[in-house]
């Protein structure tokens, strides 16, 4: 029996209903849901830590729902693990026909940005097929359950595929001067709510600005998260050290310290 043969029937397993295990009895695909999502974010995780191994175990984790979901399809009589892997084949194949066509198709993509933009005319192809009204949106296909910056980051592409974007990023950045003056008005203003629409442009234009030199703005923040808390824990260490609390050292103190550690992580200590 193969590795995958026999992760499914592990899961067949855990599903019967009457020797199976009571939670995985009961799931559901709505109730599986937040573990599939939570299951991508860390494999996301360890390869933002660059933990090879870990990332072979988060892989596996990640398969895991895939075969949940397949299983409970299954029952259904709706499709199985084979049906899913067959359609992800079929599909491409047929979004790639620069190299499985054999040949047949005289089709030359030369760069990532090529095939971008040849996949979402194959995919815009595939829905009129499948009755997909012709009036329809470039924006499309976008999921509302992305996180935010990540969506802003697939809608601003979607929109430069027919060229609705900024030749370079001297305009993305002037773009951002703007919309911070905006932020500074509504700040005066005290208006909470315009104040809160003008955050939300700054933070577009800036996803747009991580876009231009194909930085993923999710990743750069979460880096940002992990320094932010790798130096706050050591102003804690170094408060700790002198015996201070935070209600007895000051900003000027705290600030003084940030910088320490700053310093000595540039210079590798």
């Amino acid at each position: 029996m193969g590795n995958i043969e026999k992760l499914l029937k592990i899961m067949e397993a855990l599903r019967h209903p009457e020797d199976g295990c009571p939670w995985d009895k009961e799931q559901t695909f709505s109730t599986i849901a937040p573990y599939t999502i939570e299951e991508s974010y860390e494999v996301a995780d360890a390869i933002h830590r660059n933990d090879i191994e870990e990332l072979k175990y988060e892989l596996g984790d990640l398969l895991f729902q895939v075969v949940f979901h397949s299983q409970m399809a299954k029952e259904q009589d709706h499709f199985d693990f084979n049906d899913v892997v067959e359609a992800v084949c079929e599909k491409m194949e047929r979004r790639h026909p620069h190299v499985f066509s054999n040949g047949k198709a005289d089709i030359k993509i030369d760069s990532a940005e090529e095939q971008t933009k040849a996949w979402e005319q194959l995919k815009a192809i595939e829905k009129l097929a499948k009755g997909g009204s012709q009036i329809s949106s470039v924006l499309d296909g976008v999921s509302m359950k992305m996180p935010a910056m990540s969506r802003a980051v697939k809608l601003q592409k979607k929109a430069a595929n027919v060229g609705f974007d900024w030749p370079d990023h001297i305009g993305v950045i002037e773009k951002i001067k703007e919309e911070l003056d905006e932020v500074i008005v509504e700040i005066d203003n005290n208006n909470r709510k315009k104040l809160n629409d003008e955050i939300g442009d700054i933070l577009f234009v800036i996803a747009n600005l991580a876009r231009k030199f194909n930085i993923d703005p999710e990743s750069a923040v979460t880096s940002t998260n992990a320094k932010f808390e790798r130096r706050f824990r050591g102003i804690e260490d170094e408060l700790n050290k002198s015996s201070i609390d935070f209600e007895s050292a000051d900003l000027e103190l705290l600030d003084r310290l940030w910088n320490k550690i700053k310093q000595a992580e540039k210079e590798g200590g």
